[in-house]
C-alpha cells in the first residue's frame, strides 16, 4: 500500500511539467492559429498558410518535436531546453489545428456582418475584436476545448527527448519494479482528472458566454 502512494505521488511530481507545457503550447497555438486564420481569410499569404496547415497537420507531432529540439538549434546557434522545446512545437502544431478550427468559426458569421462594419467604416482591428472573433470564440468553443484535450495527451511525447512529465515518471518506475501496467494506469488516472478538470472549466465558461449573449 505504501509503495502504490509513493509510487502515485511520484508520478504526480510530473504534473507541473505537463501543465507547463500544455499552458504554453495553447498560448501560442491560440495566438498564431487566430492570426493564421484571420490572414487566410482576408487571403494575405493563402498558399503559405494553406501549406503550412496542411504540413503540420499531416506530419507526425514527434517528428515536429525532433525538428525543433536538434535541427532549429543548429540554424539559430542557441540551444533550446526541453521545455522550451516542448512549448514552441507544441504550440506550432496546436496552431495548425486551431486555425483550421477558427476557420470553421469565422465561416459560421453572417456576411452581413463583415458588410455591416464596412459600411460603418469600422477599422479592420476593431471589427474583428469587438464583432467577429467574439462570435467566432463562442461557437468554437466546444471545439477548443477539444483541442486542449488533445494537445494535453500530446504532451507526453516530450518523454522522446528526456522531459519529466507524467508519463516519464511511469517510465521510471515501471522499469525501476520491473512493473509496468500499474505505474501506466497511475498515470492515465492523472491525466484522465486533468481532462475532467479541463472539460469541467470549459463547461462553465461556455455558460457563462452563452448567458452573457442571451442577454
Amino acid at each position: 500500500m505504501n509503495n502504490i502512494i509513493s509510487n502515485f505521488l511520484y508520478i504526480g511530481s510530473g504534473i507541473a511539467i505537463s501543465l507547463e507545457l500544455l499552458l504554453g503550447g495553447i498560448i501560442i497555438g491560440a495566438v498564431l492559429g487566430t492570426l493564421l486564420s484571420i490572414l487566410r481569410y482576408k487571403g494575405i499569404c493563402r498558399s503559405a498558410i494553406n501549406g503550412f496547415v496542411s504540413f503540420i497537420r499531416g506530419t507526425p507531432l514527434i517528428l515536429q518535436l525532433s525538428v525543433v529540439y536538434f535541427v532549429v538549434p543548429s540554424f539559430i546557434g542557441v540551444k533550446l531546453g526541453i521545455i522550451s522545446t516542448g512549448v514552441i512545437a507544441f504550440g506550432i502544431n496546436s496552431s495548425a489545428y486551431v486555425a483550421e478550427i477558427f476557420r470553421g468559426g469565422i465561416n459560421s458569421v453572417p456576411k452581413g456582418q463583415f458588410e455591416a462594419a464596412r459600411s460603418l467604416e469600422i477599422p479592420s482591428y476593431y471589427m474583428w475584436k469587438d464583432i467577429i472573433l467574439p462570435q467566432v470564440f463562442i461557437n468554437i468553443f466546444p471545439a477548443f476545448v477539444n483541442e486542449i484535450v488533445a494537445l494535453l495527451k500530446e504532451t507526453s511525447l516530450i518523454v522522446t527527448i528526456g522531459g519529466m512529465d507524467i508519463m516519464r515518471k511511469s517510465q521510471i518506475i515501471a522499469a525501476e519494479q520491473y512493473e509496468y501496467f500499474i505505474p501506466l494506469c497511475i498515470a492515465g488516472i492523472y491525466y484522465y482528472c486533468l481532462v475532467l478538470l479541463i472539460e469541467f472549466i470549459g463547461r462553465k465558461i461556455e455558460q457563462r458566454k452563452l448567458s452573457i449573449k442571451n442577454l
